[in-house]
C-alpha cells in the first residue's frame, strides 16, 4: 500500500486499493457502500439509539407489565411468549431505514452521480441494506438482554439461540427489500416512512406476537397464522424453546426466501432503469 493510502487511513477514509478504483468488482463497491451507510449511521447515533436501545427496552416493560398478567397471569410467565415476538417487532419497523436511504439519495440527487461511475450499480443498494444488519444486530441483543433480565429464560440449547437470532436478521434482511422498493419508486423519503408504518403495525399488531392465534376464534386464528409477520414469529418461538421442527424452520425460511425472491431484483430493475422510465 503506497504512503498515500496509509495517510488516506489515518483521516479516516475507507482503504482501496488502485486496483479497485480504476476497475472496482461488485464486491468492491459494496464494501465501499456498506462502509459510505456506516458513516450516516454513526453520525445519527441519537436515532440508533433510539430505534434499537429505548425502544425494545420500552415496548419489553409496557408490555410485560401491562399485560403480563391479563394474558398469562404473571409476567414471568408471559416473558416466556413475548419475548421471541418482540425480537420481530423490534427489527421489523428499522427496515424502512432501507427505504429512506435509497429515496434521499434519489431525490437529492446521488443516484444520478452513481449512474455516471464506473461500477456495479446495484451495490449501492445491496450495501445500504447489508449495512442496516447493524441496527438490526444491536436492536436483538439489547431486546434479548432485556427479556433475560426480567426472567426470560430459553429452553433451546445455544445453537437452537445461535439460529434464532441468525433466522430474525434474514427475516429483517428480506423484509428491507420491500421497503427497498418503496424507497425507489416514492417521491420523498417522508413518503417511504408514512406510508410504511400505515403497513407495518397493522401486520405487527394481527398476528402472534403479542396473543397466541389459538385462543382466537377459529377463523381469525387461521388468518392470524397465515400473516408473514406471524410465521416469522411463530420460527423464531419453536427455535428459543427447543420445539420448533425441521418443517417449521424451513418454513419461515422459505417466507424470507419467497419475500427476496419477488422484491429484490424488481427493486434492482426500476432502481436501475429509473432515470429510462
Amino acid at each position: 500500500m503506497s504512503v498515500s493510502q496509509h495517510t488516506a487511513n489515518k483521516n479516516g477514509v475507507l482503504p482501496v486499493r488502485q486496483a479497485d478504483i480504476d476497475h472496482p468488482n461488485a464486491l468492491t463497491a459494496i464494501r465501499i457502500f456498506m462502509w459510505r451507510t456506516w458513516q450516516h449511521t454513526k453520525h445519527n447515533g441519537f436515532g440508533l439509539v433510539m430505534d434499537a436501545v429505548l425502544s425494545p427496552v420500552l415496548l419489553l416493560l409496557i408490555f410485560s407489565y401491562l399485560f403480563g398478567g391479563a394474558m398469562a397471569g404473571s409476567t414471568g410467565a408471559y416473558i416466556q411468549f413475548l419475548l421471541p415476538g418482540i425480537l420481530i417487532l423490534t427489527v421489523v419497523p428499522m427496515t424502512v431505514y432501507s427505504g429512506t436511504t435509497i429515496c434521499s439519495d434519489i431525490t437529492k440527487g446521488v443516484y444520478n452521480r452513481f449512474r455516471t461511475l464506473p461500477f456495479w450499480q446495484p451495490a449501492s443498494v445491496i450495501g445500504s441494506i447489508l449495512t442496516d444488519g447493524l441496527r438490526f444486530t444491536v436492536g436483538v441483543i439489547v431486546a434479548l438482554g432485556t427479556g433475560l433480565a426480567l426472567g426470560f429464560r430459553p429452553e433451546g440449547n445455544a445453537i437452537q439461540m445461535v439460529c434464532a437470532i441468525a433466522f430474525i436478521l434474514f427475516f429483517a434482511f428480506s423484509v428491507s427489500w420491500i421497503f427497498a422498493l418503496i424507497g425507489v419508486v416514492a417521491k420523498r423519503p417522508e413518503t417511504v416512512s408514512g406510508s410504511s408504518m400505515i403497513a407495518i403495525y397493522p401486520l405487527l399488531f394481527a398476528s402472534n406476537i403479542l396473543v397466541d392465534s389459538s385462543t382466537m376464534p377459529k377463523w381469525t386464528g387461521i388468518l392470524i397464522d397465515l400473516n408473514p409477520i406471524s410465521m416469522a414469529a411463530a420460527t423464531v418461538r419453536g427455535l428459543m424453546n427447543g420445539t420448533a421442527t425441521m418443517a417449521v424452520s424451513m418454513f419461515g425460511i422459505g417466507v424470507c426466501v419467497v419475500i427476496i425472491a419477488i422484491f429484490a431484483p424488481l427493486t434492482l430493475y426500476l432502481y436501475q432503469t429509473k432515470n429510462e422510465r
